[in-house]
C-alpha cells in the first residue's frame, strides 16, 4: 500500500513538472519573461519632463516635476505663446544624463512615400526603453556619443510600439522628437510609424502602461488620458504620424498587410488618412464589412496584424499585399522574433526582438537588434554595431 502511494505521488509530481515545463515553453514562445532586479531610481521623479499642454488657442505650458516623496512634489511651469519656441531639457534618472532640444510650434505631417538611394536603419518595439534605444543608435553610428545625428541623409525608421511597459516613455518620445529635428538639418529622416501601443495610449487604454505615468499625471493635476490627448503637445505630434510608409520600395508597418487590403485598391495616402482619422476613437467591430473596419481591426488592421507569423498564408497572398503598392518587401514589428529575420522568400522581414529594459532585468534576457538596408542588401544589426547580411 505504501509503495503504491509513493508511486502515485511520483506520478502526480512528474505530471506537474511536465505541465509546468510546457507552460514555461508556451510562455517563452509567446514572449513571456521573468521580471526581476528593479532599480530604485525608477521611482525617482525629480526633473521628470517636459510635459507640454495647450492652455488655449494662444498659450501652451511646459511643465517639469520637481521634488520627492519625502519632501513632496511640485511643478515648475512656464507659459509660451502659441507661435514661439520653447527651450526644453529631458533628464534621464538612470545615468543622470540629459539632452536639450526646442519645442517648435509647428508640427509637420510626414509624407507617406520616399524615394532616394540613402540607407535605412529600422528598429521596433522599444517600449519605453530610452537607454537601450539610445545606445543602439550610438553603436549603429546613427548618432554619436553626444547624441548628434551622424547618419547624414539616411532614414531611421521606428516601426511602432515605443510606448508602454517601460519607465522611460517620456524620454523616448522626446528623444525621437529631437532626432527628427537633428536629422532634418542634415538632410536625413526619422520616420515614426504608429504601433498598437501608441494607439492604445491615444485611445485611453493604459493596461500596459508603467504605474509611473499614473503617478505623474496625478502630480501634474491631469487625468492619465490627458498625457497624450490632442490637447497635449506629444499627443498632437503623435497623431500626425503615419501607420504605413514606403521608403525606397520597402513597406514599413507595425503589424502588416492583410491580403484583403490589396483588394481595396486604396493608396498609401488614403490608408493613412483613414487610420489617422480614427486615432482617438477606440475600435469596436461593427456589423458592416467596410474597408475602414478592416484597416482598424485589432486582428486584421495594419497596426495589429500578426498573420505573417500566426496564419498559414501562401506566398501569393503575401505578395498580393506588396504588389498593389509596388513594394519589394515589408518590414514589420509587433510579433516577437528570436532575431531579425526574413520569411516568405525574403518578402517579409520581422524585426521585433526582446530589447533589454532600462530599470529592471528579465529572464530570458536579450540583446537589441535592428535592420539595415543598404544598396538593396539587408543586414541584421546587433546591439554593439556589428552587422550580418540576412
Amino acid at each position: 500500500m505504501k509503495k503504491r502511494i509513493i508511486r502515485y505521488l511520483k506520478h502526480i509530481l512528474s505530471t506537474i513538472l511536465i505541465l509546468g515545463l510546457l507552460a514555461i515553453l508556451f510562455g517563452l514562445y509567446h514572449g513571456a519573461s521573468l521580471h526581476y532586479g528593479d532599480d530604485p531610481l525608477m521611482f525617482n521623479l525629480d526633473n521628470e519632463g517636459p510635459y507640454a499642454f495647450y492652455k488655449n488657442d494662444s498659450i501652451y505650458n511646459v511643465n517639469y516635476v520637481k521634488g520627492n516623496q519625502e519632501s513632496g512634489f511640485y511643478i515648475e511651469n512656464k507659459e509660451y505663446t502659441i507661435n514661439s519656441e520653447a527651450s526644453a531639457n529631458c533628464y534621464f534618472q538612470l545615468d543622470s544624463t540629459s539632452f536639450d532640444f526646442k519645442i517648435k510650434p509647428n508640427i509637420e505631417v510626414p509624407k507617406s512615400i520616399y524615394n532616394d538611394e540613402n540607407p535605412i536603419i529600422a528598429i521596433s518595439d522599444i517600449e519605453g526603453g530610452y537607454k537601450t534605444f539610445r545606445d543602439f543608435l550610438i553603436n549603429s553610428k546613427v548618432i554619436d556619443s553626444k547624441l548628434n545625428w551622424t547618419f547624414r541623409k539616411g532614414h531611421l525608421v521606428l516601426v511602432g510600439d515605443f510606448m508602454d511597459r517601460g519607465w522611460s516613455v517620456n524620454q523616448t518620445l522626446w528623444f525621437i522628437y529631437k532626432l527628427e529635428q537633428d536629422a532634418k538639418r542634415q538632410g536625413g529622416f526619422v520616420h515614426f510609424i504608429i504601433g498598437n501601443h501608441e494607439l492604445k495610449n491615444m485611445q485611453g487604454d493604459y493596461g500596459a502602461t508603467a504605474e509611473k505615468y499614473l503617478i505623474l499625471s496625478n502630480i501634474l493635476g491631469k487625468r492619465q488620458s490627458q498625457l497624450y490627448s490632442q490637447n497635449s503637445f506629444l499627443g498632437k505630434w503623435l497623431s500626425s504620424k503615419n501607420a504605413i510608409e514606403i521608403i525606397n520600395g520597402n513597406l514599413f508597418a507595425h503589424g502588416g498587410i492583410h491580403p484583403d487590403i490589396a483588394d481595396s485598391k486604396l493608396s498609401i495616402n488614403e490608408i493613412n488618412q483613414i487610420i489617422k482619422s480614427n486615432y482617438y476613437k477606440p475600435y469596436y467591430p461593427k456589423n458592416e464589412n467596410t474597408i475602414e473596419q478592416l484597416l482598424l481591426s485589432t486582428k486584421r488592421g495594419i497596426c495589429w496584424y500578426r498573420g505573417y507569423f500566426k496564419d498559414d498564408l501562401s506566398q501569393e497572398e503575401v505578395e498580393r499585399g506588396l504588389n498593389v503598392f509596388n513594394a519589394k518587401t515589408i518590414v514589420v514589428g509587433h510579433t516577437l522574433q528570436s532575431k531579425v529575420n526574413k520569411t516568405y522568400n525574403g518578402k517579409v522581414i520581422g524585426i521585433d526582438v526582446f530589447h533589454p529594459k532600462d530599470y529592471h532585468k528579465n529572464w530570458p534576457s536579450g540583446e537589441s537588434e535592428g535592420l539595415l538596408i543598404e544598396n538593396d542588401i539587408h543586414y541584421r544589426v546587433f546591439a554593439d554595431g556589428r552587422k550580418k547580411e540576412l
